[in-house]
């Protein structure tokens, strides 16, 4: 398939980033085309808790959040190891829903606003010359003149382009496997909670149609030592916690089988990549255990939808676009990615995980202010 158009703007990778800049762009009358490589709706890993920074900017996406019912969170619980643990308000608070749901609510308003999305179509390379790109893909050759990566937490161009943290040495930030169920258990609607066991730690919290997202993040060399065997790693090492012993034995798993994902790094990442904006996991991630991951991927897409459309418009130059587009971006996020590794070097220590459940415990206050170093304000 060999496609004629040269479209403004083709969006790689069609996750929340990626779906909510091809929305605001296409409304804005510009022609955008998006690549997916999976077909909506499907599973993946994710803890599924927005925070309320974000509602608004969804609801103006078209996503009719009250019509959805979805559950609304207030209260946090951590656990240490031993099962030792604080329970106190969120200072802000969150809504949980499924990405399976919102991705394809979002893909169908997308296609809506005239986004033209080809989906099980995986990108293989995007090379600028001439002030345009050519994205060759499954599917043929495509033409745009801004191109945006949402590929997410790691893709086969990450690893053709040799992104600096692909190819760096293995650390305590990006040697991680996420895995992730839904289930149904009895557990507060309004709560999430973060057990932590040796190594990692698991969340769960409400979504759609009385179901719960059971998602947890820990290091290769816990699998590795369970032999491979996620549910040998469940029982004996997830299960070293007496609140996830408890969920392992007595919820009902929906899934025959978990959705995973292997190598997964908190490096620090380049915004840009041969003039490819990147939003989204491609630009960098949170650390879960922040819970901020979702609204900072749909933050960033609106800075890359004002500065892309400036560019589009030619009241800015490219190295304009991308120049600001990367200030605003470490001015908005940076400080939370941060906090965010520093918070998950904290919980790699189980003496350290400890010390924060009695800090916590003790100084509630402080835990508020964690909390809000690593969430921004409602946009």
């Amino acid at each position: 398939m060999q496609d004629d158009i040269t479209y403004d703007l083709a969006i790689v990778g069609g996750g929340l980033a990626g779906l909510a800049l091809s929305i605001q762009s296409a409304k804005l009358g510009y022609k955008v085309i998006l690549f997916e490589k999976e077909q909506y709706p499907f599973h993946k890993v994710c803890g599924e808790y927005i925070s309320y920074e974000s509602w608004d900017f969804l609801q103006d996406l078209g996503i009719d959040l009250p019509a959805l019912n979805v559950t609304h969170i207030k209260r946090l619980q951590v656990s240490d190891i031993k099962g030792v643990f604080f329970e106190q308000p969120l200072p802000l608070g969150g809504f949980g829903i499924s990405r399976y749901k919102l991705d394809h609510d979002l893909a169908q308003n997308a296609k809506q606003a005239g986004v033209i999305i080809h989906e099980q179509t995986r990108v293989n390379d995007i090379r600028f010359s001439r002030e345009l790109f050519n994205i060759e893909s499954l599917k043929g050759n495509f033409t745009a003149k801004v191109v945006a990566g949402s590929f997410g937490k790691r893709s086969n161009l990450d690893v053709k382009w040799k992104r600096p943290f692909i190819v760096a040495k293995k650390n305590k930030l990006n040697n991680y496997i996420g895995v992730k169920y839904h289930i149904r258990y009895d557990f507060p609607d309004d709560l999430i909670a973060l057990h932590n066991f040796r190594k990692g730690y698991c969340g769960i919290s409400k979504v759609e149609d009385d179901k719960y997202c059971l998602c947890y993040l820990t290091t290769a060399d816990n699998l590795q030592s369970s032999n491979n065997d996620i549910k040998k790693m469940e029982r004996n090492i997830l299960s070293a916690n007496p609140h996830l012993k408890k969920i392992f034995s007595e919820c009902e798993i929906l899934w025959k089988e978990p959705v995973t994902i292997s190598q997964i790094s908190f490096d620090k990442k380049n915004l840009a990549e041969d003039h490819v904006l990147m939003i989204g996991d491609a630009a960098g991630m949170i650390t879960p255990l922040c819970g901020n991951g979702m609204s900072i991927a749909l933050h960033a897409s609106k800075i890359a939808a004002e500065e892309i459309s400036k560019f589009l418009k030619e009241t800015i130059a490219r190295e304009k676009m991308e120049q600001e587009y990367i200030e605003k971006w470490n001015k908005l996020f940076a400080d939370r990615l941060k906090m965010g590794r520093m918070l998950q070097r904290l919980f790699d220590s189980q003496w350290l995980t400890t010390l924060m459940i009695k800090l916590g415990r003790s100084f509630p206050s402080l835990i508020r202010k964690l909390i809000k170093q690593t969430h921004g304000d409602p946009f």
